[in-house]
């Protein structure tokens, strides 16, 4: 048997779906977190997703989001916590909207 103390998250490497994410692994003593990195890329049907899961010494929580891509990083410190696909990220229309708008003002103003 494990000690009590004995972390174990669910691991994966850049799959397409949370589905292939359910192996367990036990962290190291000095791996403390569990986190989830879900990154996303494209336009409508053509959005790519990467989910990444694994046992971490640091916390490096992170939301980025430009529009046509999105990146987050989450983390929990518990046993098996990182079940979630971390899509609480997901790519902003209204982002890509207002992109396409200015490209379309631009081109305007140039004459083309």
């Amino acid at each position: 048997l494990f000690p009590a103390s004995s972390l174990f998250c669910y691991t994966c490497d850049n799959e397409h779906s949370n589905w292939n994410c359910l192996k367990t692994y036990k962290c190291e003593d000095h791996e403390k977190y569990c986190t989830t990195t879900y990154s996303s890329a494209g336009f409508g049907k053509d959005i790519g997703h990467r989910i990444t899961k694994k046992c971490s010494v640091d916390c490096p929580e992170t939301n980025l989001n430009f529009g046509v891509a999105a990146y987050s990083t989450k983390c929990c410190s518990t046993s098996l916590c990182n079940f979630s696909g971390a899509n609480s990220i997901k790519i902003s229309y209204a982002v890509m909207f207002l992109g396409v708008v200015a490209s379309l003002i631009s081109v305007i103003r140039a004459g083309l």
